[in-house]
């Protein structure tokens, strides 16, 4: 079978290798789509101590099942699913406590396991056995099913915001992520969603969205936008969807008391440390959460959401390519001229 697999940083090759076996409790899955995420393009450049090289890429993906493993009877050849992709060990704290994202020997397809920029991905008994495999409607075109992994993240990173119906969000970072956290928050009930963004080009794509105010923080003062917006009080919420230090520490600036910064992105490992006044903290009583990865009720909600006429899903998916296209795909990120590339094997 064709498949992307990562070797090394700037080493990422389209090749034939064997089709995987299907052994016991596993699942045999023909891909019908694998989106790119913004940590396969991460990786390919920069490289990332969680693969074990060789590996083949991608955890945004949907398929249909061609093959059960012996001793399985759940799932039926023919189902089309979609995962929750960071694997978990089910009998660590986390995964006792329902905390499967949580999982200290977390597992992740396309960094553990060989993931779904393939024609065919095996699915661990690990991830049967623990819930981490989610039927998908037939309904459910392939490119948009393949987004339920990146919503399902959102979900969560907006459910731990606890956004309340009428509240103000500000996101910052329009990349697909930060687009996604937009989306999902105003389906939650938030009546205004601030947007910015420096990259110009990324901007105007969000102008699809409907978003309420889109700002480019290099040409107007983001903390005066978001007081004007707000009468200023600040906002309920701020998810900063943008790995970068100034904007994760300026948020608390945006917020209003009692008011909740959510740290979506993920910072590199050694230039994560944050200066944060804290005097900020303790008198507006501001709430600092993070997010990370997703549980499979997660993917449900995301399915859900996907499938319903409320959510903008075809409005994310720019760029359909092969999978002999990956690098140009990944060119098409790094420039921000994209917003979600989906592989089609």
């Amino acid at each position: 079978m064709k498949a992307v697999r990562y070797y090394a940083p700037n080493d990422v090759r389209v090749e034939n290798m064997e089709q995987p076996p299907c052994g016991i409790g596993e699942l045999l899955v023909k891909v019908e789509s694998c989106a790119i995420c913004g940590s396969d393009m991460k990786a390919a450049v920069s490289g990332n101590p969680r693969i074990r090289p060789p590996r083949v890429m991608g955890h945004e993906f949907v398929g249909k099942i061609v093959e059960t493993g012996p001793q399985l009877s759940e799932f039926q050849n023919g189902e089309r699913i979609v995962m929750a992709t960071s694997i978990s060990c089910g009998t660590c704290l986390y995964c006792r406590k329902g905390l499967p994202n949580l999982c200290r020997e977390q597992a992740p397809m396309g960094f553990v396991y060989d993931g779904g920029m393939a024609e065919y991905v095996l699915i661990p008994s690990r991830a049967v056995k623990n819930g981490h495999v989610v039927k998908v409607s037939g309904e459910l075109s392939a490119e948009i099913a393949a987004l339920a992994e990146p919503v399902s993240c959102a979900v969560n990173a907006v459910e731990n915001c606890r956004i309340a119906e009428g509240d103000t969000v500000v996101v910052i970072g329009a990349g697909p992520v930060g687009i996604l956290n937009a989306c999902v928050a105003k389906d939650n009930g938030a009546s205004r969603i601030i947007l910015a963004e420096i990259n110009t080009d990324r901007l105007k794509q969000c102008e699809v969205f409907g978003f309420d105010r889109l700002v480019n923080p290099a040409a107007e003062n983001l903390h005066s936008v978001v007081m004007e917006e707000t009468d200023g009080y600040g906002a309920d919420v701020a998810i900063v969807a943008a790995p970068a230090v100034s904007p994760q520490q300026e948020a608390l600036n945006l917020v209003r008391k009692k008011g909740t910064v959510m740290l979506f992105a993920s910072l590199p490992a050694g230039k994560s440390t944050l200066s944060i006044d804290s005097r900020l903290v303790h008198y507006n009583e501001i709430n600092i959460a993070g997010s990370s990865d997703s549980t499979p009720k997660h993917v449900i909600k995301a399915l859900e959401l996907l499938s319903s006429n409320r959510f903008p899903a075809e409005k994310l998916v720019t760029h359909r390519l092969p999978l002999d296209d990956v690098h140009l795909g990944m060119e098409l990120m790094k420039k921000g001229e994209s917003l979600r590339v989906v592989l089609i094997p």
